[in-house]
């Protein structure tokens, strides 16, 4: 079983109408009566960039491994130590299975659930679909409290640099993790986040994460959100601790295959229904596949075309003539194919 594909297929909820016909007031529309998401952004009466909206991100693939831009060197020891550690027991103690908050995760990429941003003049709040959880950005010129009790979503302030707003978070506990992969975190991490609204649909998000006593240096993640015009948040209750009895034993080993065979399977894959190619590469011996924009995962080798990304199954197909011809993702809702772009 795989926990990664497993809290993925729980994360799946579509967002319907608890509101029909319930129009989001003060969108531009279009000639087509259709709300015009390239127009201006909206300012609030103090003059900033007005956030507030239900957003979701673009992508999601920094929910599975947040830690691409990295090299093995720049994650300590223990760290990387931990981390494979989780990967080995099918991160069966992690915080999604345990139905704990999910801390920083939840500001990179929201779990992949909608998030609703309420913006007012000395306060942002943030609400996020999953687990009916909520964070409070506090614009008042306060400063982080200088000796905090950690918690699970950290204490966070901001303020504006011309339209962007920054906001730094700090005071989380150690109990998450960055993403879903379970890259570990301390109690010394501090994220900054920067909001820019470029337009009523879209808005550009920068997250840094800086970690000394794990990481030798900073990283950040580039984060686009969609605006869900007309929509708004559902109620969604944890239940994955059901599936935990299940995750027992670990992971299997590592298969090894030479370099020149994976090299064959370096290259662009693509599908109709997939709005961005599925990128694999082989850099030294760092074999990767990017799903859409969010970062490079790395490919475990279990047999010479089998492989997983971080707990989702992925195959390679060859012809009569041993030529690779497409790539199969096997997920809990059913097998994605991908076809190999010359």
């Amino acid at each position: 079983m795989h926990k990664v594909a497993m809290i993925l297929c729980a994360m799946s909820v579509s967002l319907t109408a608890q509101w029909p016909n319930h129009r989001t007031p003060g969108l531009p529309q279009a000639p087509d009566g259709k709300p015009d998401l390239s127009a201006a952004a909206p300012r609030s009466a103090d003059g900033k960039p007005d956030l507030s909206g239900v957003w979701r991100v673009k992508q999601s693939s920094y929910l599975t491994y947040v830690t691409s831009d990295l090299k093995p060197e720049e994650i300590r020891p223990w760290a990387a130590a931990l981390y494979k550690q989780r990967a080995d027991d099918y991160r069966k103690d992690s915080d999604g299975i345990a139905c704990l908050p999910p801390g920083p995760k939840a500001g990179i990429s929201g779990l992949a659930f909608p998030m609703k941003i309420v913006q007012t003049s000395n306060l942002v709040v943030v609400l996020y679909e999953y687990e009916v959880i909520y964070r409070q950005i506090f614009t008042d010129g306060r400063a982080l409290p200088e000796d905090p009790n950690p918690t699970w979503m950290g204490y966070s302030i901001g303020h504006w640099d011309g339209d962007t707003l920054v906001v730094t978070t700090a005071g989380y506990n150690d109990r998450t993790t960055l993403d879903l992969g379970g890259h570990p975190h301390t109690e010394a991490l501090r994220v900054t986040e920067r909001f820019r609204r470029r337009d009523v649909g879209h808005i550009d998000l920068q997250v840094t994460l800086d970690d000394p006593k794990a990481y030798t240096r900073s990283w950040t993640l580039p984060i686009e959100l969609d605006l869900m015009p007309d929509g708004e948040l559902i109620e969604y209750v944890c239940e994955n601790e059901r599936d935990a009895p299940h995750l027992v034993g670990k992971s299997g080993e590592e298969f090894r295959v030479p370099r020149e065979a994976l090299a064959q399977y370096a290259g662009a894959y693509g599908s109709p229904a997939s709005p961005a190619d599925i990128v694999v590469s082989l850099d030294g011996s760092s074999f990767t596949i990017n799903t859409g924009g969010g970062g490079k995962i790395p490919l475990v080798a279990h047999s010479e075309t089998s492989f997983t990304m971080e707990g989702t199954g992925v195959d390679f197909v060859k012809d009569a003539n041993g030529a690779v011809t497409a790539m199969i993702q096997h997920w809990v809702e059913g097998d994605r194919y991908f076809a190999r772009k010359k």
